[in-house]
């Protein structure tokens, strides 16, 4: 019997993933450890080994698929001694959840003389299953699955009229079309004149699994995690000429090697949470957990979106470790090649926007972290020193905190410590 090749949980949070590219043809003899697909998760293009041999005898799934279910099966692998006629008898009931490629992604409109679903009246909960309904279950393309799900439409109020009942998207769109006709058919009498030249047409672009995915984190972030804000001045003059300092012995070492007021502040951030060991903390509806140790998970802008590469035990290592792991996981997560235990299991997080000029903002927290630090940008400001005017660098540094697992003294005693570090910088290198 054919051995069926899924598509692989990448990462715990993984539930579905683009088929980038197949590296192996149809008629090719596999053997176990071979990679042969490309696989887009949400944060990175990943490799996928065979666990199995034989011959890749069908391929179920092509590439540019979006949105391929974990655990559908995507292709079939033929064992030795076995021949193409063992593909008639499989029957690959997952095969049905994977999503279609994007030459099938738009299903063809019924015909004509199709009947609409608006003329089916809503079937009452006693009736029998409708057409598109298999034993309780609905038959519906992924597509028109999810389409109906973002525009709340209730599948089971809907006759397909695809194969056997199926529902697709052009079953969908019919219920979008007809919608706002009737909601909008009273409004229309006191609708004021169209204007002379109408608006061009919205671009569409569709949603990348990764900004999928930083929208459903954050929506839950905000909406579940009672967010509460610190924030506090810091003068850097002196953080800035001991950097100038480590750069200038740094360039007589390694040419070419520079440490960023970045690599300061996460030597400064992971040293306070030595200090306050409070605020390195997780909520969850049992338990209070504690990290031992500090692992910082920075924000790097990458295309379409941002990924938070993790920098482990950070309040154990120099500067200069520091920003070369940086410069590194950066690198690689504008790449796309970072491997889920490089952005994941951060116990806090850092985003600094100081290198856009924003002065000042609030992050949203990164979830099961309990707090997120907003560092902008280190400028020239008027300050007040001993009664008189002068002038300082002052950095802007905003804590976001989970109400749930710290208090606000808490948090204030975090960002002194902080503050603290990056005014006596000398400190940071005992």
């Amino acid at each position: 019997m054919p051995i069926p090749i899924t598509m692989p949980a990448l990462s715990p949070t993984m539930t579905e993933g683009n088929l980038a590219k197949w590296l192996r043809a149809e008629g090719d003899r596999i053997s176990a450890g071979d990679v042969i697909a490309e696989i887009e998760t949400d944060k990175a293009t990943m490799e996928v080994e065979a666990v199995d041999e034989g011959v890749l005898a069908k391929i179920l799934v092509g590439e540019g698929s979006e949105g391929v279910a974990v655990n559908s099966v995507i292709a079939l692998l033929l064992e030795e001694g076995e021949d193409e006629g063992a593909l008639e008898s499989y029957r690959a009931a997952p095969a049905a959840a994977v999503a279609a490629s994007p030459a099938a992604a738009d299903e063809p409109a019924p015909p004509a003389d199709a009947a609409l679903p608006s003329a089916a009246p809503p079937v009452p909960p006693t009736a029998a299953p409708a057409a598109g309904d298999d034993g309780g279950r609905i038959k519906a393309s992924p597509l028109a699955r999810r389409m109906a799900r973002q525009a709340d439409i209730d599948l089971a109020q809907i006759a397909g009229s695809g194969p056997h009942g199926r529902i697709v998207k052009a079953d969908i769109e019919a219920v979008l079309g007809r919608a706002p006709a009737a909601v909008a058919a009273p409004a229309a009498a006191l609708a004021a004149p169209a204007p002379a030249a109408a608006r061009a047409p919205a671009a569409e672009v569709p949603h990348t699994n990764m900004r999928r995915v930083i929208a459903r984190r954050l929506t839950e972030a905000k909406r579940d995690i009672p967010h509460f804000y610190l924030s506090l001045d810091c003068e850097v003059d002196a953080l800035l000429e001991l950097r100038k300092t480590l750069n200038g012995k740094a360039e007589a070492a390694e040419p070419g090697h520079k440490l960023s007021l970045n690599d300061l502040v996460i030597r400064a951030a992971a040293l306070a949470l030595r200090k306050v060991p409070e605020v390195n903390v997780s909520w969850t509806d049992e338990v209070l957990l504690r990290h031992d140790t500090v692992d910082l998970s920075v924000a790097v802008a990458v295309a379409g979106g941002l990924l938070t590469p993790v920098i482990r035990d950070a309040d154990r290592k120099g500067l200069a470790e520091i920003s070369r792991e940086m410069k590194e996981l950066a690198g690689r997560a504008r790449e796309g090649k970072l491997l889920p235990e490089e952005y994941q299991g951060g116990t806090f997080s850092i985003s600094n926007l100081g290198m856009f000029g924003v002065r000042e903002f609030a992050a949203v927290i990164n979830p099961p972290q309990s707090a997120i630090l907003a560092v902008g940008q280190a400028i020239e400001r008027p300050v007040v020193k001993d009664g008189a005017l002068a002038t300082a660098t002052v950095m802007t540094v905003t804590l976001s905190v989970d109400h749930r697992a710290v208090d606000g003294a808490l948090g204030a005693g975090y960002l002194a410590a902080f503050r603290g570090l990056v005014e006596d910088p000398l400190t940071m290198l005992l």
